[in-house]
């Protein structure tokens, strides 16, 4: 799905964007929108197949749908790759993106997804995840070919993705030269950005993600 504003004219960066385990679906078509703004056109990939995101799922449902994905490697670059340069062209061919300007953003798993298409080389300018899922390569030992900067927007009291992993994918990305920054937020769980999560350890903060798109957009223009 491609995700702007209408009613501007001219080229804007392309922000290609990995939802969460939900997939493409009403609440993250609503992430996309906000992220879109007036400056900015989402290439939302679809990670789950064709109406995933149509059906309402329990939680154990979901995670086994990420599992599926995170688990193979080939299947997540190959497929995050096709929605990419399949969006792109599209996009490309409408007049709506700068070529010149391109970047990519995750939330949760699909952050998780996001980073192992970087790590694969492609070629985005920066990376944005929020609440990462997932940070450390799936395949131990995976080349860290990330050629843009990046920017991990995390809680710190997350029990998802606690600081052991945070901080082995902090690691990763120094000794592989990248550009990195982590936000840590004090005291912030899981999914902050996600306006459906309203429990224990996955719980949405109006307040941190507004904090979290502000930083995003500053990110975005002192890179692309």
């Amino acid at each position: 799905m491609i995700v702007y504003d209408d009613g501007v004219q001219g080229k804007r960066p392309a922000i290609f964007m990995q939802p969460d385990w939900k997939g493409v679906c009403a609440d993250t078509i609503a992430q996309a929108r906000i992220v879109a703004g007036k400056d900015c056109v989402v290439l939302m990939a679809d990670m789950f197949g064709k109406g995933y995101g149509d059906k309402p799922k329990t939680r154990d449902e979901l995670a086994a749908g990420m599992r599926a994905v995170h688990g193979d490697l080939a299947f997540t670059v190959a497929c995050g790759g096709k929605s990419y340069d399949t969006l792109f062209a599209e996009a490309s061919k409408l007049g709506l993106v700068d070529a010149a300007k391109k970047a990519a953003i995750g939330y949760c798993a699909g952050g998780g997804f996001a980073l192992e298409q970087a790590r694969a080389g492609a070629d985005f300018k920066a990376v944005v995840v929020f609440h990462v899922t997932n940070p450390n390569p799936v395949v131990p030992g995976t080349p860290c070919n990330i050629k843009g900067r990046v920017l991990a927007i995390h809680g710190s009291a997350d029990p998802v993705t606690p600081k052991p992993m945070m901080d082995a994918f902090e690691e990763e990305l120094t000794k592989a030269a990248v550009d990195w920054q982590v936000m840590m937020f004090g005291g912030a769980v899981h999914s902050f950005c996600d306006p459906t999560a309203n429990a224990g350890p996955t719980r949405y903060d109006e307040k941190l993600c507004r904090k979290s798109y502000m930083l995003m957009r500053d990110f975005f223009a002192e890179t692309l």
